[in-house]
């Protein structure tokens, strides 16, 4: 493969490409004047970009297939777009490197998880712990390579992982300024929060998210993780009480039912499970949207955070990026 390709989201306005990418969505459409041309999603581990082949002819290819591309980035919208010129299937001659082509967590998934394991363990009451514990380790597996999302924040490998070990680094440094909050019930919440989704999607090993699974589309993770809280907790004899406000935090961690939490939240823990959860999420929202710009611009109008963002022009050191 060719490792010294440009990464996708540091190509420049009029800048050439060629290269492997992976996609993430195709199909043929229509334009409105009748012509057909394909719209992909196309990207390799720096993130994706939109990309469209306006000659007609060339059949999508298939999602968590791997393309060899040619082509030339524009915008549109202010956003970056790929205009591809030519494209095909890789082959096995071609030697591609997928661990280069996927959006991966910044960290060693088996590091991510034993900081998990490693932290619930640390938990005091012993029923508390042996929930957790035991919805972790049944889950290891897939924890390694799932991805946390379709389309927003974490969509990547071991995004599940990477979203909840720094979402436990946030609750463990919000638990040291406000004491009243039980830490081993809010890291417990963190750790269990977004389980449900390693049945909710779809995805390969290489954490490429397919389609949500029936269950998914169903029951959703909310509540799939609150049910299997339940089973855990009495498979171990644990408490109705403790049961209930696992089970609660789980659900309202989304906070309104517009967002499919049934609940808000009723008590601390549960309050700071869901605004740990929304900071972390923007966070790397924002921060991956902003990659896409350049110094000094703006992103286009992003639907999930309902807003346009800045990307500032200064370092964090005060000096000016170039």
């Amino acid at each position: 493969m060719q490792t010294n390709q440009t990464p996708l989201l540091q190509l420049l306005k009029g800048q050439m490409f060629e290269g492997f990418l992976l996609v993430r969505a195709a199909a043929q459409r229509t334009g409105q004047t009748g012509s057909k041309y394909l719209d992909m999603t196309l990207c390799d581990r720096s993130g994706e970009v939109n990309a469209k082949m306006w000659d007609g002819q060339t059949a999508a290819p298939s999602v968590g297939s791997v393309v060899k591309v040619r082509g030339m980035m524009q915008e549109y919208n202010s956003r970056p777009q790929l205009r591809v010129d030519k494209l095909r299937d890789s082959t096995p001659a071609d030697g591609v490197e997928l661990s280069l082509l996927v959006p991966c967590a910044p960290y060693p998934p088996e590091e991510m998880y034993a900081a998990l394991h490693d932290r619930a363990e640390a938990i005091a009451d012993g029923e508390l712990r042996a929930i957790v514990l035991t919805l972790l380790e049944e889950n290891r597996e897939k924890l390694l390579y799932a991805p946390a999302a379709m389309r927003l924040h974490h969509s990547e490998r071991a995004g599940l992982l990477h979203h909840t070990s720094t979402m436990l680094k946030t609750a463990e440094a919000v638990s040291g300024i406000y004491p009243q909050l039980d830490g081993d019930l809010l890291a417990a919440g963190v750790i269990l929060h977004d389980l449900g989704k390693i049945s909710e999607l779809r995805y390969d090993e290489m954490g490429v998210v397919s389609d949500y699974t029936v269950e998914g589309m169903l029951i959703g993770h909310l509540a799939q993780g609150a049910a299997d809280v339940r089973r855990a907790g009495e498979a171990v004899g644990a408490r109705k009480e403790l049961i209930w406000m696992l089970q609660h935090m789980l659900l309202s961690h989304h906070d309104l039912p517009e967002y499919g939490s049934p609940k808000p939240p009723m008590f601390p823990e549960a309050e700071a499970l869901h605004i740990i959860d929304l900071l972390d999420a923007r966070m790397f929202e924002m921060t991956r949207a902003l990659e896409a710009v350049q110094p000094g611009g703006f992103t286009e109008r992003i639907w999930s955070l309902e807003r346009k963002l800045y990307r500032r022009r200064e370092r964090k050191g005060g000096a000016e990026e170039e």
